[in-house]
């Protein structure tokens, strides 16, 4: 909805985190805009390379940078939103923050800066995708035309689901939730962890405070896509970083972990192994 309201307001290109989600990058592209690439290092966005880019919009993952797993640092958090401020827009897709566990939790940019940022969340990875429930929150400036475009677009989300999470919310039952869900994931990503240290040794590991992927970058590995497909005949799903690129940048895997149990996890990253050692 994003994406079509900007381009009808002649918005033809956005800046976006390198590497930085590919589905997301696509979808924007279906929408008849170019993504720009600007480079994410271990503090986040390179803000100063946003504003020499000459875009007026950005797509951005402040608080858990897909796929790296670094936090926009609070110089750049600042960096970006005057960026902001002297008329840039930014569309700040927080995907997964409620899943933290060695950090504390990291607020959003639309709180500094509520009419230059576009939030963008969901229940897709607290509670289930099939639901289909998500919130947006816009500049006030978009929001008339957002809200035409939803209606015309499926004319509104289905009322039970957003009653029933609103009673999740005001009961205290969504909270209880996410801390037996954040321990589950923690077990998860600990048992990959160590499968990763037993099986990839050489693998640098990044991302592992919070979230439900972990990110390996590979040196002695050249193509990431032919490993994934090695992974994948063994029976083991995971993503070359390469998807997640437009500049070129160290190969490597990113690595889910939410939907399987520790011991799958470790039978999985032993299947990987051998597919790297092949």
């Amino acid at each position: 909805m994003v994406a079509q309201v900007l381009r009808d307001r002649g918005t033809r290109a956005v800046g976006y985190e390198d590497p930085g989600s590919r589905g997301a990058r696509d979808q924007t592209r279906f929408w008849g805009m170019t993504t720009v690439p600007v480079p994410v290092d271990e503090l986040g966005l390179d803000v100063d390379a946003l504003c020499n880019s000459g875009v007026g919009v950005a797509v951005v993952t402040p608080a858990h940078q897909f796929p790296t797993g670094v936090v926009l640092a609070a110089a750049r958090r600042r960096a970006l939103v005057a960026w902001a401020q002297a008329g840039g827009l930014v569309v700040e897709d927080d995907y997964d923050a409620e899943h933290r566990y060695d950090r504390p939790p990291v607020a959003a940019v639309h709180a500094l800066a509520p009419d230059r940022v576009v939030h963008l969340g969901s229940v897709s990875k607290t509670l289930a995708p099939a639901l289909r429930l998500g919130w947006l929150l816009a500049p006030p400036e978009l929001r008339e035309d957002l809200v035409e475009r939803k209606r015309w677009s499926d004319l509104a989300s289905p009322a039970l689901g957003q009653l029933a999470l609103a009673h999740m919310i005001t009961s205290g039952g969504l909270d209880r939730h996410l801390r037996l869900v954040r321990a589950r994931q923690r077990a998860r990503r600990d048992a990959l962890l160590d499968a990763l240290t037993e099986h990839l040794p050489g693998a640098r590991v990044h991302g592992i405070a919070a979230g439900l992927h972990l990110m390996v970058t590979l040196p002695d590995v050249v193509d990431d896509v032919a490993l994934a497909e090695r992974a994948q005949r063994a029976g083991v799903a995971v993503h070359p970083l390469s998807w997640h690129r437009q500049l070129p940048g160290p190969a490597g895997l990113v690595l889910g972990y939410a939907a399987s149990t520790p011991d799958r996890l470790r039978e999985a990253v032993r299947r990987l192994g051998a597919a790297l050692r092949a």
